[in-house]
């Protein structure tokens, strides 16, 4: 059996072992099951408060939620990917390294004949493709309980933007399965190995943002943030530097663009080269990792 079969398959089977990966999957996908539901309450909410005010004769616009998109009920889904599967796949990345470095795997294995590139690199793909599996299933997830809601199944092309954004979000989500991995190499304890890559995390999605705008914290955990304008030269020059940082952000973006979101404005083609640059970057860190980090001794 090659490194790379025997690496993958036991990625993937201690991965389904570990209790808080588990629990962080459960939730992750009630959330994704909950997002249409919770769509469709909010236009229930609407239509009522619509109802009332026709029979009252106080509007008579049409319902706003007569003509909305099957995409609409997917919109939630981005802010569960940013704040509980960017989570998930900074657990899986740590504790893919830390038990390793604790059962003292990784000495035996660079005993061999096996580079340490190869072996994180097989490492690597093994957590990728349990996290691409996990997102394939939460999109198909998605679409059935958004046919639930609505009383049928969304169009082909429709079903192919929700599939795109699961796909953006695997991309999305690979650096921070990189950043545990690294981190799980690194640190000297196990609860320094997840405790700072959440640290980094919410730099990333929450304190990069805040540096470029003048927006209101709690706009970060709507779909697609409204920036305010700017109120001074400072935040001119934090958003111009800042922005390209800001990986939710960029993906906030780019995923509302392929929902069709009437809010989101430019292309998506921008977002995305700044979210494949940190793909790429994440992968080439984990695997310029050299051995003597790898073989540190883990205290508690």
């Amino acid at each position: 059996m090659s490194v790379w079969v025997a690496t993958i398959r036991q990625e993937t089977v201690a991965a389904r072992r570990e209790r808080l990966p588990q629990f962080l999957l459960v939730v992750f996908m009630a959330m994704i099951a909950a997002s249409a539901f919770i769509g469709s309450a909010a236009k229930g909410t609407v239509t009522e408060v619509y109802q009332e005010a026709v029979r009252e004769g106080l509007t008579s616009a049409p319902n706003p939620f007569t003509t909305i998109s099957p995409l609409y009920y997917a919109r939630n889904t981005v802010i569960y990917i940013i704040l509980i599967a960017a989570l998930l796949a900074i657990v899986i990345g740590a504790q893919s390294t830390l038990r390793d470095r604790r059962a003292r795997t990784i000495d035996l294995v660079l005993s061999r004949d096996v580079p340490p590139v190869k072996y994180l690199a097989a490492k690597l793909a093994g957590t990728g493709l349990l996290l691409l599996f996990i997102l394939a299933v939460a999109a198909l997830v998605n679409i059935a309980c958004i046919a639930v809601a609505i009383g049928s199944f969304p169009t082909p092309a429709q079903a192919a933007r929700i599939l795109a954004l699961f796909g953006v979000a695997w991309l999305f989500l690979i650096p921070f399965v990189t950043l545990g991995m690294l981190n799980g190499i690194r640190c000297a304890t196990a609860t320094s190995g997840l405790l700072l890559p959440i640290v980094v995390w919410s730099i990333v999605i929450f304190i990069l943002p805040l540096l470029g705008t003048a927006a209101h914290p709690v706009s970060l955990l709507n779909p697609v943030s409204k920036s305010a304008p700017a109120e001074s030269r400072f935040f001119e020059l934090t958003s111009a530097l800042t922005g390209p940082l800001s990986l939710g952000e960029q993906f906030k973006s780019t995923t509302a663009l392929i929902l069709e979101d009437p809010q989101a404005a430019g292309t998506a083609e921008g977002g995305l080269l700044v979210i494949l640059g940190f793909f790429i970057a994440a992968c080439l860190a984990l695997l310029m990792a050299g051995p003597n980090h790898m073989r540190r001794e883990l205290h508690g």
